[in-house]
């Protein structure tokens, strides 16, 4: 990265404190600038409900460690998850999934040091049991996930098609909102002193970049330059400007 002068990273505040120090103990200067928010639901009634489930799954699959710490939370007394397999996109989902006390056996993800961890990734680990528990009979799998600003579910919807067109019952909960944040006259500053000063985004969701837009709206990224840990991100940022 020629040039580089400071990386801001924008996820959620819980996770990019490691990411930030992660970043500084390679030599590179960093810091948060939080842009997702992420709240517990108002109404969690549906997602204490989901646990029901659980037991008559295939699996759970869980976008993100936030769903894992969400959904974990609402856990019923007396029911635990022995016989269930959970499924994660990448290290940070399995290691909250270890964490909370998932069975490390009942763990489908990417290997450490797969290309990208993305649903793409977790399917070509997961498409054959999942055929195979559905050769047998009805299958199904729970997808918890975050809801946006307007309670809408936010994510993509790739993995439950391709579970669909192999014949399995998709069930989809919502663990948590993520939300715009509020930004202080302060931040609105620093966002537009980051612009222009060679400083890098460093963006693992599309969502962030669009919150920054809605926070900032008068901010010129024409001169931004931006990381992205996946190429569907880069290509939105690029339509962003």
């Amino acid at each position: 990265m020629p040039g580089l002068t400071t990386v801001l990273v924008t996820r959620p505040e819980r996770e990019a404190g490691p990411w930030v120090q992660a970043l500084l103990a390679q030599g590179v200067r960093a810091e948060a600038f939080p842009l997702i928010e992420i709240a517990p639901l108002d109404d969690a009634q549906a997602l204490h409900a989901s646990w029901v489930q659980v037991p008559q799954c295939l699996a759970v699959m869980f976008v993100s460690a936030n769903a894992v710490r969400f959904f974990m939370a609402a856990q019923p007394a007396g029911l635990d998850v022995q016989a269930c397999r959970a499924w994660a996109t990448g290290p940070g989902t399995q290691a909250a999934l270890l964490d909370a006390g998932w069975p490390s056996a009942q763990i489908d993800a990417p290997a450490p040091d797969a290309p990208q961890f993305d649903s793409e990734a977790l399917w070509a680990v997961v498409q054959a049991r999942a055929r195979a528990a559905q050769a047998q009979g009805p299958a199904r799998v729970l997808i918890v996930r975050g809801a946006d600003g307007q309670g809408q579910m936010a994510g993509r919807d790739w993995l439950a098609q391709q579970l669909q067109q192999a014949g399995l019952q998709v069930l989809q909960v919502v663990a948590y909102a993520r939300r715009a944040p509020v930004l202080s006259a302060q931040q609105q500053a620093r966002a537009r002193q980051a612009v222009q000063d060679g400083s890098w985004w460093l963006f693992s969701s599309s969502e962030a970049a669009v919150h920054l837009q809605q926070a900032c709206p008068a901010l010129d990224v024409s001169r931004a330059q931006a990381l992205a840990t996946h190429p569907r991100i880069a290509e939105r940022l690029r339509l962003a400007g």
